[in-house]
């Protein structure tokens, strides 16, 4: 029987500049971070959902090679894989919030479909929509 998923991965270009995003200006903490020669798994959660891990992942060897990794690389800093969600209680002012720690936002908050969203970006251009919950 399974229990649901556990983790889920990004691509990143650098996984101490990701790390650093994440804990930094979005508020996330390290889950894991341990190295196995030049791999490093690195997750981190959010603190209000321990049960789950993203993953700060280096595009390259053991999943992917040289010409593979550098194709992925580029797709992610062109913001073409496809966005997360981060579920806030209020969008505006977690933007404000996010947007004094530096995060920089592709989209204001705006209304739409009876709540409100926003849209940024992490560092490897990884795209997020941050959505209000709906109360």
């Amino acid at each position: 029987m399974t229990q649901g998923v556990a983790v889920v991965g990004l691509y990143v270009r650098d996984q101490d500049e990701a790390l650093a995003f994440y804990v930094e200006k979005l508020g996330f903490r390290v889950h894991t971070d341990v190295r196995n020669g030049d791999y490093r798994w690195l997750t981190v959660q959010h603190p209000d959902q321990p049960s789950f891990q993203l993953g700060l992942f280096l595009p390259g060897p053991p999943v992917l090679d040289a010409g593979t990794a550098q194709s992925v690389r580029a797709i992610v800093a062109k913001g073409a894989m496809p966005p997360l969600v981060l579920l806030v209680d209020d969008c505006r002012s977690a933007y404000e919030r996010m947007r004094g720690r530096g995060v920089e936002f592709t989209q204001e908050p705006a209304d739409r479909y009876g709540s409100v969203d926003a849209g940024f970006r992490d560092p490897s251009g990884n795209g997020w929509k941050m959505i209000e919950a709906r109360r």
